[in-house]
């Protein structure tokens, strides 16, 4: 057992160190203030905001992807987990869809994709609020409804299959 007790000694040195070191690392995902988005390149959608994702098909559907995979990683992976694979911190949207996908009938999908869109829209905007404690930021103030939508479109195609 004595030639054991300096391995024993530094495991227990370094699971100290990790615990100490513990409450820093949650600073390594970098700032929490929202992220303003560049949708530049985007279609221009007007003030009045749609209210089905407008980028999920279409000509503007791929730079929608590229800037929404952006968007993604700037304010919402530190949370949401890295290429939307949740770690346990807040839900998985990946999934946020998945009841609709299981519809059979197409108009109850679309309309079940309609009202998971403008659920989605409103929770980026307004962002979760229970008991007085923020467990999503609103992004009102900081997110076009471009960069909301792009969103939307790169969750739509990190959908499991």
């Amino acid at each position: 057992m004595a030639t054991f007790r300096p391995l024993l000694s530094a495991l227990a040195l370094c699971a100290g160190l990790a615990a100490a070191t513990m409450p820093g690392a949650a600073h390594a995902h970098g700032d929490v203030t929202p992220q303003a988005v560049d949708t530049s390149t985007l279609p221009q959608l007007g003030k009045e905001w749609k209210q089905e994702n407008p980028y999920r098909t279409g000509p503007a559907h791929d730079e929608a992807l590229r800037i929404g995979s952006s968007a993604y990683n700037q304010n919402c992976a530190r949370c949401h987990g890295l290429d939307a694979i949740s770690g346990g911190i807040a839900p998985d949207l990946r999934s946020l869809d998945s009841d609709c996908s299981a519809l059979a009938d197409p108009k109850k999908k679309q309309g079940c994709y309609s009202e998971i869109d403008q659920y989605f829209a409103t929770t980026v905007r307004r962002g979760r609020t229970r008991d007085g404690r923020v467990y999503m930021p609103p992004f009102d103030e900081t997110l076009t409804q471009e960069a909301v939508w792009a969103l939307k479109t790169y969750l739509e195609s990190r959908r499991p299959q």
